[in-house]
């Protein structure tokens, strides 16, 4: 793979990724995502195929194989370990790569990011938008910090790697034709599935 293309990626793709990829990879990580993704396409309709932008380990996906056990699969992954761990899933395809090199002639029921987004660096945000809806045909999924303005927070003692904003809503406002299903918030003392104050939005393309 060549070089990365952000100071972002590089600290994905490097052993801060490796590191998070063995920290995260647990079955309480797995309940917190299961009762995430219960929530989230209880909104929407059946699916067959799905798309994720930033795979990491595959915690999505698991969920989402759990949920649609004839589902089809692709993730997107820049550290090579995560990548690995991921590529073990049944019927998951992974792609390591950037984001924005990511190119296919597949389109999918569903395209997603979770707790990626906010690692985008601003001035990329375009691309990676344009790609989840471009490789859409019907539902996107975000599960992003949200902050109504856009804000950079320090992570992990670096400037420059974590920003929040109103990400659906920009979505919404590039591309008309993609409007609103549903949205939640997952608070991180959640009684049965926690998560890290996340906000969720099913947004779906209509002709």
């Amino acid at each position: 793979m060549k070089n990365c293309a952000t100071k972002q990626e590089e600290l994905w793709a490097g052993s801060f990724g490796d590191d998070y990829t063995e920290k995260y990879d647990t079955a309480a990580m797995l309940s917190s995502r299961l009762g995430l993704w219960t929530k989230i396409v209880r909104g929407g309709g059946d699916i067959s195929s799905c798309l994720e932008l930033g795979a990491g380990a595959g915690l999505n996906l698991r969920v989402l194989g759990m949920l649609f056990p004839k589902l089809q699969m692709t993730g997107v992954e820049i550290n090579q370990k995560a990548a690995g761990v991921c590529a073990k899933i049944q019927r998951v395809k992974v792609l390591r790569t950037s984001i924005y090199d990511y190119q296919s002639e597949e389109k999918f029921d569903l395209t997603f990011t979770a707790g990626v987004l906010i690692a985008i660096a601003p001035e990329r945000l375009l691309e990676v938008y344009d790609k989840l809806y471009h490789y859409s045909k019907k539902y996107i999924v975000l599960a992003e910090y949200y902050n109504p303005t856009p804000v950079e927070i320090v992570y992990h003692g670096q400037t420059g790697q974590l920003f929040k904003r109103d990400f659906a809503g920009e979505i919404m406002d590039r591309f008309p034709d993609v409007h609103l299903v549903d949205y939640g918030f997952v608070y991180h003392r959640d009684a049965h599935f926690p998560a890290d104050d996340v906000n969720w939005f099913l947004l779906e393309k209509r002709a």
